[in-house]
């Protein structure tokens, strides 16, 4: 019997490569080290074909993916460094603003990682500001797609606040999560929420306690337990590891945890034990918390000394561990104050040492608001003044520098040598008068709205495409002679020409390009680019022309490239 051949990831959709790398980035969040690795390695095989197909929305899903995953390996935390470099410059780079927010959020997660709270609060209020305006939603994702990477960037950041401590802060933007998560989410974005919320909860409890706000603390716990109950139906639909005969609550360290928070008993320790035997792969929030409930409920059964020993294996395992500061706090309270203690005096001692502590941390919680604000202003503004900006230099249809722009970076390459030869193209649209006049004036700025990005992508990144006025744009081209820009002005030309017809509506293009002489004008070289673009014209359009007569110029010796016959 002959085998079918298998399908490699050259044949595989878009969709299928982001929907895989997400199924794989919740199995290695809760999977053994060996399994983790090897989802790691898949995904960065899926971001491997991502990147060559080039589309980037796609790539910026993969390479968040790969470095969420590596966040989660403690020893690979460093290796995520490279990729959340790159997830900032290339959401930066295409606009895509609520990834980029992300980016930010994961980069904050990654400072606290490494011990430095401050530089992840600065993280966090940039990616607050991104998101503190009126998004319009991507149409190329399709709203519901669009709807779930802001929720998960709302998640990321409600995530980081949290461990630091801003719990106000954080529940507000869990909630604006859930709203989005209620429209757009699965049955995993939404068991993956309500466990997020649930380890929130806990912690806001657990801080409460620590400054005397029992009733208060007590309330969070019984939240989080009823949530926790009701994660049960979605995870068992959700992309997470698990075995299908047992409840999510002796999986999932956060989920069991919040029933023995809000009543603690020995009915609770066969399950904590459980817990507490899981692999987490190392993360110090998981392992703090099942430690916690787990002694308050050995002190509830009578076995304290027995709660004594194990919370002082788990304070010196995690003396060294900054990436969960607000719990490691709550673990030393938890010790300083357990009934097993050998000796009063040292639990006198340790009881004072975390009273001090927490006057501490409530100056510090304190300064921390005051400074998240500031700085979430300071963005705000500084996105205004940017928008401003932007709006000053940019043709609103197309998003391409306008005529202004275009005439301060042709006065500033004039000058710089490093950038000549410099040659200039003007490009005008074969056909477009007749989209106007026989459909819309709508339609045709859909037409130069695709010809704007069809230009920009075949040509290099250090090239300028600016939009001169009406269907003519400019192309600067430092540092390419006449028959290089000549020839990757050909190959706009082929990809504007191969453009399906039901977005060109068969408009092409007509190209002047020129080399820039000493001495010079923007004036005069413009003109002499203008008369090889009627020259283009005259040929029968279609075509890049650096033939030019006149104007006050000898002819450029170039004859006119002309498209090869298509069928």
């Amino acid at each position: 019997m002959r085998k079918e051949p298998e399908t490699t990831l050259h044949e595989v959709s878009d969709a299928w490569l982001v929907g895989r790398a997400r199924e794989l980035n919740a199995m290695g969040q809760h999977s053994d080290p060996h399994r983790q690795h090897a989802t790691l390695r898949e995904a960065d095989g899926l971001l491997a074909e991502a990147q060559r197909r080039g589309e980037p929305r796609v790539v910026a899903q993969l390479v968040r993916h790969c470095a969420t995953m590596r966040l989660a390996i403690p020893e690979l935390v460093e290796t995520a460094d490279p990729l959340l470099d790159e997830l900032l410059a290339h959401t930066k780079k295409h606009g895509l603003q609520v990834l980029e927010a992300d980016a930010r959020a994961l980069r904050g997660r990654r400072s606290l990682l490494g011990g430095n709270e401050d530089t992840a609060l600065s993280e966090i209020a940039s990616a607050l500001a991104m998101l503190d305006v009126e998004l319009v939603p991507d149409s190329t994702l399709g709203r519901r797609s669009w709807e779930r990477l802001l929720a998960t960037a709302l998640v990321d950041i409600g995530l980081v606040l949290a461990q630091i401590g801003v719990f106000g802060e954080a529940d507000k933007v869990m909630a604006s999560a859930h709203h989005r998560i209620r429209e757009s989410g699965g049955p995993h974005e939404i068991a993956a929420h309500l466990i997020n919320r649930c380890r929130m909860l806990i912690g806001w409890g657990l801080r409460l306690e620590r400054t005397g706000q029992h009733d208060e603390a007590a309330a969070r716990f019984r939240t989080a337990s009823a949530i926790a109950v009701a994660a049960e139906g979605p995870w068992r639909e959700s992309l997470f590891p698990r075995t299908a005969d047992r409840p999510a609550a002796e999986q999932m360290p956060v989920l069991g945890v919040a029933h023995a928070f809000t009543k603690p008993d020995a009915e609770h320790l066969d399950r904590l034990d459980l817990l507490r035997g899981l692999d987490t792969g190392g993360l110090a929030r998981e392992k703090i918390i099942v430690v916690i409930a787990l002694c308050r409920c050995l002190v509830a059964s009578g076995r304290a000394d027995e709660a004594a020993s194990v919370l002082a294996r788990t304070v010196k395992e995690f003396s060294e561990d900054t990436s969960e500061p607000s719990l490691r706090i709550s673990l030393l309270r938890e010790y300083a104050q357990v009934p097993g203690l050998a000796e009063d005096t040292r639990a006198e001692a340790l009881r004072a040492y975390g009273q001090a502590l927490e006057a501490e941390l409530g100056a510090m919680r304190q300064t921390r608001e005051v400074t998240l604000e500031s700085r979430l202003e300071h963005h705000r503004l500084t996105r205004r003044h940017n928008a401003i900006t932007q709006q000053a230099l940019h043709d609103p249809l197309t998003g391409l520098p306008n005529r202004r722009a275009l005439d301060d970076k042709l006065d500033a390459l004039r000058e710089d040598s490093s950038a000549h030869p410099l040659s200039v193209g003007l490009v005008d649209l074969d056909g477009f008068k007749e989209v106007n006049d026989e459909r819309s004036h709508a339609e045709g700025d859909d037409v130069l709205r695709v010809v704007a990005g069809t230009l920009r992508d075949a040509l290099r990144t250090d090239d300028l495409v600016a939009r001169y006025g009406g269907d003519e744009f400019v192309v600067l081209l430092p540092g390419a002679t006449l028959a290089s820009a000549e020839a990757a002005l050909a190959r706009a030309v082929d990809a504007v020409a191969n453009t399906p017809r039901a977005l060109s509506h068969g408009v092409t293009l007509s190209i002047g390009v020129v080399s820039m002489r000493p001495q010079e004008s923007p004036p005069q070289v413009l003109a002499r680019a203008d008369a090889a673009m009627y020259q283009a014209k005259r040929e029968g359009g279609n075509r890049v022309s650096a033939f030019t007569t006149g104007v006050g110029a000898t002819a450029d010796s170039h004859d006119p490239w002309t498209p090869p016959e298509r069928l």
